[in-house]
């Protein structure tokens, strides 16, 4: 009996979990009540209970007194102090990944740029956006300026396999970062990329990277509001 009950708890449980990280199940759908879940796999209310209740631990679903189980919107966590792969950021949500370029052009540096950069020795930049993806849903966009001066190889690369951002990560070594945060209302054009209200509140993450040859990057990555946070770890200076 054991096993079998083992057996029908691993069961439910990737049935669920396939239901809500193919996007079949969306944020907010309310999953059928135990007692017929309990009918559909021929189990006891106790086997899907515990599965419910291991679900609800690892953040898929949320458990509400009397009303039931919903589908949860996932909330992803990036360092403050780190440069995170976006692709890593959805991977630990237990969703797909995939990306889509949007834009693509090497154009002299205009005076925007060079501020966004904060160099006067950019002549040529490559101008790259994309939409990265968490299962079906739009989870960043990434609106990125390379500064072709530091790293001439971005040019002849075109982006439509590789992000930018890991490609970067890859090929040149920084020495030096930084990063601006603030809370934005998306504009039309941010609202239909990721698929979200026009106004609706967003997370902008603005990053300059550096190397001894120069500003590499300046990136804004932003994200829906609701659906990411921000974590700083630090110690206490010593005294």
């Amino acid at each position: 009996m054991g096993g079998r009950t083992q057996t029908l708890h691993q069961r439910i449980l990737d049935d669920i979990e396939g239901n809500i990280v193919s996007g079949q199940w969306p944020p907010g759908h309310r999953i059928p009540f135990e007692v017929d879940l309990a009918a559909q796999y021929g189990c006891s209310r106790m086997t899907v209970n515990k599965v419910m209740t291991q679900l609800a631990k690892s953040g898929l679903i949320e458990r509400r007194k009397k009303s039931g189980s919903f589908v949860t919107r996932p909330q992803a966590q990036s360092a403050v102090l780190e440069i995170a792969d976006i692709e890593q950021e959805v991977r630990s949500l237990n969703l797909r990944y995939a990306f889509r370029l949007e834009r693509r052009q090497v154009r002299s540096a205009t005076q925007a740029d060079l501020r966004a950069l904060e160099t006067k020795q950019a002549e040529d930049v490559l101008a790259v956006a994309c939409i990265h993806f968490a299962g079906e849903r739009p989870f960043c966009v990434e609106d990125r300026i390379i500064n072709l001066a530091a790293v001439p190889g971005a040019a002849a690369e075109d982006f439509s396999k590789t992000p930018p951002g890991r490609w970067l990560l890859g090929e040149i070594p920084w020495s030096a970062a930084e990063h601006r945060i603030q809370a934005t209302a998306a504009t039309a054009e941010m609202a239909a990329m990721l698929g979200v209200a026009k106004g609706c509140p967003c997370l902008l993450i603005e990053r300059r990277t550096w190397s001894d040859a120069g500003t590499i990057t300046y990136v804004r990555l932003t994200y829906p509001g609701e659906t990411h946070s921000l974590v700083a770890r630090f110690t206490p200076a010593s005294r």
